[in-house]
């Protein structure tokens, strides 16, 4: 039986067919799909997506070689000097409160879990600086667990396929939850998102290249795709 949404209704047969439909046209324009971050490990993963908030992928992946050969496992870290930690990171924006978090989250995790990043949305989110996208990134990415993040790009793309009508990403979330199967959930996320980046850009969507054109409401579709809407 499928689940709720946040606001407790059950997505009929048509909806999720829809959604469906909308899946298999992503998983055929991304076959396999993996984050952009590098990382050897769940912790390093864990880190590298915190630091990747308000950033690119790119900007994370410049700095962590040498963030995490200073500080290579999570004991190190939670020993460190923030001002040095800072300085390591400074390129990736909002470097002071990155790296309070990043620090803060392995004491934790070596103070509860031996160093070791917890299987679990709830134990992990648990952690200081751990919300709930950080937390569905690494079960997904890490260990293919059901999870779906939702970042802005997930926001935009799926308000603009209407599969949610929320603002909110939490609600967002089981919106998106109650629409598809559980085994997808862990694939959706960066599909998704890479869709955003490519495709549906906040400010230029290619709208007249778009293959999920046929499932968009966001109304200023048909100006971006040249196109006439049809008669009411």
């Amino acid at each position: 039986m499928p689940g709720a949404r946040a606001d407790g209704s059950i997505p009929d047969a048509a909806e999720r067919g829809r959604a469906r439909s909308i899946l298999n046209r992503l998983k055929r324009r991304y076959p396999e799909i993996r984050t952009a971050l590098d990382y050897e490990n769940p912790w390093q993963l864990l880190v590298a997506t915190v630091m990747s908030a308000q950033t690119t992928d790119e900007n994370v992946n410049r700095v962590t070689p040498r963030l995490f050969a200073r500080y290579p496992t999570p004991w190190d870290l939670a020993e460190a000097r923030q001002e040095e930690v800072e300085e390591i990171i400074f390129s990736t924006g909002f470097y002071r409160q990155k790296a309070r978090s990043i620090i803060e989250l392995s004491q934790d995790l070596v103070a509860r879990y031996d160093g070791e990043v917890p299987r679990d949305l709830e134990e992990m989110t648990t952690l200081r600086g751990v919300g709930r996208k950080t937390a569905s990134v690494v079960l997904a990415e890490m260990w293919g667990d059901p999870a779906i993040a939702v970042d802005t790009h997930v926001k935009r793309v799926a308000n603009r396929l209407g599969l949610t009508s929320s603002d909110d990403p939490t609600k967002i979330e089981f919106d998106l939850r109650a629409l598809f199967p559980k085994k997808e959930w862990a694939g959706i996320s960066m599909r998704v998102i890479q869709f955003g980046r490519d495709v549906c850009d906040a400010r230029r969507p290619l709208c007249g290249e778009c293959e999920l054109f046929e499932f968009c409401i966001w109304p200023g579709r048909y100006d971006r795709a040249g196109r006439v809407p049809p008669s009411s």
